[in-house]
């Protein structure tokens, strides 16, 4: 630092001082005149000066006596202040730092070799932060001769503990290591469930089947990535700077991007790791990432520096639980919390985007996420609710169970609800007043959540705090989507989540009963929508998947929308009727919350 603020200074006094020694002259020709030893010494005194006076002397010691231009004083001012033991002090650093906008490329780079990693990370999470503060990545270790990524991954994979792992760890970490990328190839077709969305076959990555077996041990290293020492063993074996390679590589393909990115957002659950994390150079990774205009690029780099920011953020965002409100670090006090829950074949973001034009909506293209640009509750709710945390969380779901290798016991909606309410708490939910909005089998998720969630004592902030429920054709009385299975071919052999919406299920009866009467009790604001038109199941048959006796929970109001049920959760602009009621629902409910 010191040196790059002499060579600066040195440069603009001596810039007016006598013109340069022609080529053919010799240095020993060379005379300095009086003028620029004075000069030079004044600047050498002043950066000196600075030094001591900023990085040791007292925060409160004055700069009268160092000859230094005003807006230079003001960057290591920052600096220091940023370092302060007070924390209200390093937060308003932080902030000044954003809102510096005449600074020159020179004082960015200064303040980037010279900040600590709290700095680092708030000015990531600021919004409107100049990506000149951050460094770029240190190069990446080459790789080892007659070697690839698609090989050390597997030897990454090789690495971590292959045994007390759950079913579906070991089976797609035997995959990916035991599978040949040609005989991968063979095997096009299928949907694998796991992860968020499942996980299509080599169709997904044209004719390269080798991304095929990087995509398999990158979900089964998000997994793995849950597990904390397994973090451990990943860093030390050179995962982060492998995986960033993989990141840079693959900037076509948003899919292995947010694979990357959902391990790097698991390590950072570790504060020990935080440290190696930065260093690795992931930071401006995430910062740039934070700008981009995709959403789910975008809301996974914000729950990476959500879990690495420990200056403001107390809640932990276990995988799959997005903040898509505030992503930024903000000022303003956050005073309720909507959580957004999808349903069967759903996911956190595309679930709840605006309508699409009007099309046949087939499995296939509900399946491409690069085709969905918006997503409502990011965009309209939180501008028109600032004071309120919006998080959607995500879950794997299948139709059908045909080449599925995940344990069924998983899939149940029992097991889901121990799982999304272990991880919701995690993240603070059941501190603040709370909404619960839900599409489709999400809304049973919401009522298992409750149930389960009244009877630990843990959980009773949870029930406390609930307001009020919005079910987006919710099948309380099940769906018809399960007499099809033998007439669809997507539902040749139904999932156990779709035999759980069966008409005649026992257990959707005593949830639907258990619930009914817990929320009476409660005395839950409840809103409820249901679709009035078929849906297009693949191309062949249209299904009117929750009628609308299915979706009368008993109490609250049920508004019927001539829409399907794949668009009862998807308005069609802001001011349709569907976000509108919303809207209205949500103000209302927590009206006495907001104002406080």
């Amino acid at each position: 630092m010191s040196l790059a603020a002499y060579c600066v200074t040195c440069c603009r006094r001596l810039g007016t001082s006598t013109p340069p020694p022609k080529s053919n002259t010799y240095w020993k020709d060379i005379r300095i005149t009086y003028q620029a030893r004075k000069e030079l010494h004044k600047a050498v005194r002043k950066v000196l000066a600075t030094s001591a006076r900023i990085l040791r002397g007292p925060f409160a010691d004055t700069f009268s006596t160092v000859d230094l231009e005003d807006h230079e004083c003001a960057v290591w001012l920052l600096l220091k202040k940023s370092k302060s033991d007070d924390r209200a002090v390093r937060l308003q650093a932080v902030q000044e730092m954003v809102e510096a906008r005449h600074w020159h490329d020179y004082q960015f780079r200064t303040v980037a070799q010279a900040y600590d990693l709290r700095t680092l990370i708030g000015l990531a999470r600021s919004k409107g932060s100049d990506l000149r503060f951050f460094l770029p990545p240190p190069p990446l270790p080459s790789l080892k001769e007659d070697s690839s990524i698609e090989e050390e991954l597997r030897h990454l994979l090789a690495s971590l503990p292959q045994t007390e792992l759950d079913e579906c760890i070991q089976y797609f970490t035997s995959l990916a290591l035991s599978e040949s990328g040609q005989s991968l190839a063979a095997q096009k077709g299928g949907l694998w469930c796991f992860g968020g969305n499942g996980l299509p076959y080599a169709e997904s990555f044209g004719e390269v089947p080798s991304a095929t077996v990087e995509m398999f041990c990158l979900e089964a290293l998000v997994k793995h990535s849950e597990i904390s020492t397994h973090c451990d063993k990943i860093e030390a074996n050179g995962g982060l700077q492998l995986l960033q390679r993989l990141y840079q590589l693959h900037k076509d393909c948003p899919k292995v991007q947010r694979c990357v990115m959902r391990v790097i957002g698991n390590m950072a659950l570790n504060e020990h790791l935080h440290s190696t994390i930065v260093r690795s150079g992931w930071v401006s990774i995430l910062a740039a990432a934070m700008k981009s205009p995709d959403i789910m690029e975008a809301s996974h780099a914000a729950r990476t520096l959500a879990n690495l920011d420990r200056e403001t953020v107390q809640e932990k965002y276990q995988d799959s639980v997005y903040v898509l409100h505030p992503q930024h670090r903000t000022s303003e006090p956050i005073k309720a919390d909507v959580l957004f829950i999808h349903g069967l074949m759903g996911a956190a973001f595309k679930t709840w985007r605006q309508q699409d034009s009007d099309q046949v909506l087939t499995e296939k293209i509900s399946e491409d996420e690069t085709r969905y640009t918006t997503c409502w509750p990011k965009t309209w709710l939180a501008r028109d609710c600032p004071a309120l945390r919006i998080i959607s969380v995500e879950y794997d779901t299948s139709l059908s169970d045909w080449r599925a290798r995940c344990p069924s016991e998983r899939k149940s909606i029992a097991f889901r609800s121990n799982e999304l309410l272990r991880k919701l708490r995690a993240a603070g939910v059941g501190d603040r007043p709370m909404i619960w909005v839900s599409h489709s089998m999400g809304g049973l998720l919401v009522k298992k959540m409750l149930l389960e969630a009244s009877q630990r004592p843990e959980m009773s902030t949870i029930i406390n705090n609930t307001r009020g429920i919005i079910f987006y054709s919710v099948p309380h009385h099940g769906s018809h989507l399960a007499e099809y299975s033998v007439s669809v071919r997507y539902l040749l052999f139904p999932s156990l989540e779709v035999k759980e919406l069966s008409k005649d299920s026992p257990a959707l009866k005593t949830l639907q009963d258990d619930f009914l009467k817990f929320a009476k009790d409660r005395n839950f604001q409840v809103l409820s929508f249901v679709e009035t038109l078929p849906t297009y199941i693949g191309s062949m048959i249209k299904l009117h998947v929750v009628p609308v006796e299915s979706a009368v929970l008993g109490i609250g109001d049920l508004i019927p929308v001539d829409v399907n049920h794949l668009n009862i959760c998807k308005p069609k602009q802001k001011d349709s009727f569907l976000y509108q009621r919303t809207l209205q629902f949500i103000c209302e409910t927590l009206a006495k919350d907001l104002e406080n």
